[in-house]
């Protein structure tokens, strides 16, 4: 760690007003949770930014970086440290723990240490006293420097264990009060709130808490590749799933049907939308919750990895006044996400737009949203028929899942309607036979369907530390990289892991191919060609596949190959 010039920082009431300012500029912070928080500070004392922070509304990374840029101190990571602490500083284990403060290294001229809230004075000359020589500051992420202070002098138990030190398993899982009530318990409810907020440190998508004959697993899905986190006790499992349920306000003593839910929450300054689903399996219900950033939400398409290439075609499809686009692939590749962008495009006050999803995953002013309730017998073929009684000039149907929701779409387009919706293929060409195999005719769907898209996400490389390296050879040959890059050496780029990103990656990035509906396509659909016919005639008018536009990405250093390969069919 590079030794900081020991500073004297400003009065801690005066840091706090600069720091609060400072989030309010960047956008980190509303006038009214300010407003709140100060009026609790009033109430009860303590310090602005620590109400801040417990109330949830400054996420830690703002935090830190807003104190670094107000204190002009530097913000380090507290994972890029030594394996070993410092033998010469003995700061007492409870003062680091209260104050979120740890040394890291020390010589004869001072000691660097990483502070959480470095606007606090107090601490600083609490550390010069401690060791006898002067404090260099940095700022650290609360929740780092705290695993750090576990790592190297807790008692080996982690923050989650902990939580639990003391709790009591449910000895009675028949007993429904018994149930809620430890449910209710201040260690579980902690426990539970934990692993949401790790979710959102890690920048995860969904959770999935899974019980086992001997453990209770917790896993993050993060940037499409699952990766299990620190699990809580066993004994704790029924608890645990309770109080989920408790949440999302499902029935707790229903243990044996599947069961949908949602919570609504806020988390280190985040609006979240949670999606909750529990299935019961062999030794108890296993609970998925996806997570709905809806102020990070991001509806732009060169954000969104649509390319310059990509874009032309795809507008003039978006800008037909009727028919049918369809956006194709597996669950989680982004589908949803397309077709919001794509409303969010075509939304102005001369059209009038509604939707019919199931869940409304986002919401957008100006649309009209229609939330799928099957269990009363709105589903989306009903709603369909109900939604064009509405003069809608265009219409997004969440999913086409069975042949009459296809039929009243189909007859929606035939009217003058542009419609937009969602279907579970591989690829571009598959959306054809998909809706063929459905029942759908030859002659309606090639009269309606003007383009489908496929779509899959890659994970991104981590620009900064990213390694580049020239390609072999047999890399050359194998993906036959001189189609994309005839002359010149050809340099290919792999993830290297680094204190911004354990995996290399940071975020995802789309690929996507657009197959557009013409003559020739038309004629092989009337004869009904195989995929394969259809795909061959799309690329000999233009269409680059999945593949092609993600071997592109990987030369540009965007992705990996080894990232196209895992999500396309080419591999």
């Amino acid at each position: 760690m590079n030794a900081v010039a020991s500073q004297t920082l400003p009065d801690v009431d005066d840091a706090e007003e600069r720091i609060a300012a400072l989030l309010l500029a960047r956008g980190k912070l509303k006038d009214v949770d300010l407003a709140r928080a100060r009026k609790l500070q009033e109430q009860d004392g303590g310090g602005l930014l620590l109400l801040l922070a417990r109330l949830g509304l400054v996420s830690e990374r703002d935090h830190a970086e807003a104190c670094a840029s107000a204190l002009n101190l530097p913000l380090r990571s507290a994972r890029d440290v030594p394996e070993l602490p410092p033998d010469e500083v003995a700061l007492s284990v409870k003062f680091m723990k209260q104050f979120h403060v740890v040394a890291v290294a020390a010589d004869a001229a001072g000691v660097d240490v990483l502070l959480a809230d470095p606007q606090d004075a107090y601490v600083l000359d609490a550390v010069r006293l401690a060791s006898g020589r002067e404090a260099r500051a940095a700022v650290a992420l609360r929740s780092e420097i705290d695993e750090l202070i576990e790592r190297w002098h807790g008692q080996g138990r982690s923050a989650m264990e902990g939580i639990v030190d003391g709790a009591e398993g449910a000895e009675s899982l028949d007993d429904v009060e018994h149930l809620r009530d430890l449910a209710s318990e201040a260690p579980v409810i902690r426990l539970v709130n934990l692993v949401i907020q790790r979710a959102v440190e890690l920048r995860a998508s969904d959770i999935h808490i899974e019980p086992f004959e001997t453990r209770l697993k917790v896993r993050y899905r993060i940037d499409g590749v699952l990766e299990e986190g620190e699990s809580p006790p066993a004994s704790l499992t029924a608890a645990i799933i309770s109080r989920v349920k408790i949440m999302a306000r499902l029935n707790i003593a229903e243990r044996r049907l599947p069961q949908d839910g949602r919570i609504v929450m806020r988390v280190q300054g985040k609006e979240l939308d949670l999606r909750v689903s529990t299935v019961p399996t062999a030794h108890g219900e296993s609970v998925v919750m996806r997570l709905l950033d809806r102020e990070t939400v991001v509806l732009d398409f060169a954000r969104l990895g649509f390319g310059d290439g990509f874009m032309p075609r795809f507008q003039k499809v978006l800008e037909q006044p009727h028919g049918i686009l369809l956006v194709t692939g597996p669950t989680g590749s982004g589908k949803t996400t397309t077709l919001y962008t794509a409303l969010s495009k075509l939304n102005t006050p001369k059209v009038k737009i509604i939707t019919v999803e199931d869940p409304v995953e986002y919401q957008i002013e100006g649309i009209n949203q229609i939330q799928a309730k099957p269990q009363i017998g709105l589903d989306f073929a009903n709603a369909l028929r109900s939604i064009v009684r509405q003069d809608p000039d265009i219409i997004m149907i969440g999913e086409m899942r069975d042949l009459e929701t296809a039929r009243i779409a189909i007859q929606s387009a035939l009217t003058g309607h542009l419609v937009l919706s969602t279907l579970h293929t591989n690829n571009a060409a598959g959306g054809i036979t998909r809706l063929l195999d459905m029942g759908v005719e030859d002659y309606l769907l090639t009269s309606t369907v003007n383009g489908i898209v496929a779509q899959r996400l890659v994970r991104r490389l981590e620009p900064v530390h990213a390694e580049k390296y020239p390609a072999s050879p047999e890399e050359i040959e194998k993906f036959n990289l001189r189609r994309f890059q005839p002359q010149g050496e050809i340099f290919l780029h792999r993830a290297k892991p680094s204190a911004l990103s354990p995996t290399g990656y940071l975020g995802r990035t789309t690929i996507m191919e657009l197959l557009v509906i013409d003559d020739d396509i038309r004629r092989a659909v009337m004869r009904h060609a195989g995929m394969d016919e259809i795909e061959k005639l799309a690329r000999q008018a233009g269409m680059l596949t999945m593949y092609e536009v993600g071997i592109a990405k990987a030369l540009r250093g965007e992705t990996t190959i080894e990232e196209v390969l895992r999500v396309t069919e080419d591999a």
